[in-house]
């Protein structure tokens, strides 16, 4: 078992009296509850221990007395109670992970559950929320990286929080949990091997095949337009490099990776021995998708966990996306957006060459291998 530092154990005794419960500690820290009830009794018994000095009590009871009534002059003056509740939700959800739920709630007179309810219409509806939580876990997974996986949430909460970013140390850990992103140094190595026990790499970074719908790999990319996210989901075809399906959509769901796996697997009719090739996103590994592709003899291949290169072409494909179209135009409306995708897919497919092709078109290369394949009769 892993030492706490006493520190560590300063901190969380601290956070328990500034208001948070708990259960929220174990969810930040991962510290077993009853190892914090066990330190929060030692710590009352000390309290209780230790000589009352009067002027101390008088100072603190004063204190809490003038802060108090701040509180009450505060909301008197912006006449809290009177806003409409929505507007009140909608601040909580702004501030929501920079301060403690149980003191926002207080502040501005809002049922927790009535907060809590709200959070999880918002994560269905795509609201700030949401927003917000896509872009720290972009900013999350640059640090991760950038630091060969070796920062944990309180390393990487410190380095947002230089950053100008508000952010406490459970929001990162939730997400870094989220993401499956584990540092090094907590013991990662048990959780990669049982990842990669369940979840097989069948191409462990050989991308060169020796026919098309031999395989596919995938990904999906987010980009943002008129503060609205899209998921844009795109297949490839390894052996000539060229895209064979395509969707966007609203919410990163199961569905928008089936959906776009069907439109290829129609429009191309692959054989049995197709494998498929993606990371270990959810959307990928969910029951329904898996009993999809085992329905049509589909093998699955992942990315093992954290290692980007193992789905490179995916990577290439989507910086060349982002470079040459989509962070170059300020685009007028949604629909324009989703035809310079189409217009884009269409253009690296049929216009532009690729070097793996020999600088041959995605397309043209693909045309050559079946030309070959009809004068040898096969």
């Amino acid at each position: 078992m892993k030492k706490i530092s006493f520190e560590t154990k300063e901190s969380i005794i601290n956070r328990y009296f500034n208001g948070e419960s708990v259960a929220e500690l174990t969810e930040a820290t991962g510290v077993a509850r009853s190892t914090i009830y066990g330190w929060l009794k030692a710590s009352q018994s000390e309290s209780e221990n230790k000589p009352v000095n009067k002027k101390t009590v008088n100072d603190l009871e004063r204190k809490i007395i003038r802060l108090s009534t701040i509180i009450e002059i505060m909301q008197k003056v912006f006449d809290v109670e009177n806003i409409p509740t929505q507007i009140r939700l909608e601040e909580l959800e702004r501030l929501y992970g920079e301060y403690n739920v149980h003191n926002l709630c207080d502040a501005l007179m809002v049922p927790r559950g009535t907060f809590y309810n709200h959070i999880k219409r918002n994560k269905r509806d795509n609201a700030w929320y949401a927003k917000r939580r896509e872009s720290l876990r972009e900013e999350i997974q640059k640090i991760y990286y950038d630091k060969h996986q070796i920062y944990g949430s309180p390393k990487i909460a410190a380095t947002l929080r230089s950053r100008g970013i508000k952010i406490t140390e459970g929001m990162v850990r939730q997400l870094m949990q989220d993401m499956g992103l584990i540092s090094i140094r907590e013991g990662a190595k048990d959780y990669y091997d049982k990842e990669k026990s369940k979840n097989k790499n069948y191409l462990n970074q050989k991308f060169n095949t020796t026919r098309p719908n031999e395989v596919w790999v995938s990904d999906i990319t987010c980009f943002r337009y008129n503060e609205k996210y899209y998921y844009i989901c795109v297949i490839v075809d390894l052996c000539a490099r060229k895209v064979v399906g395509y969707k966007i959509g609203g919410k990163n769901s199961t569905q928008l990776t089936k959906s776009t796996f069907k439109l290829a697997y129609e429009s191309r009719q692959p054989d049995e021995n197709l494998i498929f090739h993606t990371d270990n996103g959810s959307n990928y590994t969910s029951k329904s998708f898996r009993d999809y592709l085992k329905k049509l003899r589909v093998t699955q291949s992942f990315s093992r966990p954290h290692i980007p290169y193992d789905n490179s072409v995916m990577e290439s494909f989507f910086s060349n996306m982002k470079r040459e179209e989509l962070y170059r135009t300020k685009y007028r409306s949604e629909k324009e957006f989703r035809t310079a995708v189409k217009n884009y897919i269409q253009f690296y497919n049929e216009e532009r060459p690729h070097s793996k092709n020999k600088y041959k078109t995605p397309s043209q290369k693909e045309a050559e291998y079946f030309s070959k394949q009809a004068e040898n009769g096969d």
